[in-house]
């Protein structure tokens, strides 16, 4: 079969999407790619492409960007490309049936979980948070549920001790992109088939509150290492020391006994500090001053001093 005669139109949004939409270009016909519409950024508000928007037009793919998608206009518009699927990828909005029918084998989802664990818009980071050790990713049916349509083909990864939700990213959306193209060649061919969702597994992973992003020192130090790595590198772990917002990265978890009170910064090296926590404490390398740079803690230690106690 001539795979570049099949249609497709893609979904996304963010640079995650992007590995995926440039498989789907090698392999099949890319009539049109859907991102969400541009929106200001910086400090000046200038209107800013989102990535897969950017690398669609790189690639000499007509684009849509509508404000809104549940709309006649835009049923048409969409209609009138006759594709053969429609490939969704982290593109930020629900489908209503009026997209979903359209397609003419159908709508399929690139999803970073092995669902039906995590299901939502925030996979990979709940699954780092919650200390998981394997995830994936998974090719899906998409129906009008959120999640919650015919799985196709899975792809385990085990999550290091260390990997932060950047790393897991990259790793999940490479293997996404080479899952879709044999999911696809596999429904044209015949060879995939289509799996219900066991209901009494699902869990959900909603987007993080600006609460996540606080450390409870309270906690188990393995605990905040892993909100530590789950927030990596954006918006990151944070605390108030001296006054002043510190956010964390890459750090350790230790034990320790010492029953000093949680926040308590309980030992300091040339290259980095230690905070005491609820059970073990949290050895940290690397931070973020407020209004200032990532860096290193040497580099930090160079001209601040780090004694007290993190609120």
């Amino acid at each position: 079969m001539d795979y570049k005669t099949v249609k497709i139109v893609f979904m996304g949004t963010p640079e995650f999407a992007v590995p995926v939409l440039e498989a789907l270009h090698e392999n099949f016909d890319i009539i049109c790619a859907v991102t969400k519409a541009d929106k200001p950024k910086g400090r000046g508000g200038k209107m800013s492409a989102c990535e897969v928007k950017e690398k669609a037009i790189s690639l000499g793919i007509p684009v849509l960007s509508p404000e809104k998608i549940r709309t006649p206009e835009f049923y048409d518009e969409l209609s009138r490309f006759e594709a053969d699927f429609f490939v969704t990828c982290a593109y930020g909005k629900i489908l209503p049936e009026e997209i979903l029918s359209m397609p003419k084998y159908g709508t399929v989802n690139v999803h970073a979980s092995l669902l039906p664990k995590y299901r939502g818009a925030n996979p990979i980071q709940r699954a780092i948070l919650d200390g998981e050790t394997v995830t994936g990713v998974t090719t899906m049916m998409t129906d009008i549920g959120m999640d919650t349509g015919d799985m196709l083909l899975k792809e385990e990864v085990q999550i290091g001790d260390d990997m932060t939700m950047t790393e897991l990213s990259s790793r999940l959306s490479g293997i996404g992109a080479e899952l879709i193209v044999r999911t696809l060649k596999g429904l044209l061919e015949g060879s995939v088939r289509r799996v219900k969702q066991n209901e009494d597994e699902a869990t959900f992973s909603p987007m993080l509150e600006k609460s996540d992003e606080a450390i409870d020192w309270s906690k188990d130090a393995a605990c905040i290492k892993n909100q530590v790595r789950s927030l990596d590198e954006k918006p990151g772990a944070y605390s108030v020391f001296g006054g002043q917002k510190i956010k964390i990265f890459n750090a350790k978890a230790l034990e320790d006994d010492s029953g000093a009170e949680p926040g308590t910064v309980i030992g300091l090296s040339k290259k980095s500090f230690t905070v005491k926590c609820g059970k073990g404490a949290l050895e940290v390398f690397e931070i973020q001053p407020e209004n200032s740079k990532r860096m290193d803690v040497r580099s930090y230690l160079n001209g601040h001093k780090i004694e007290g106690r993190f609120e």
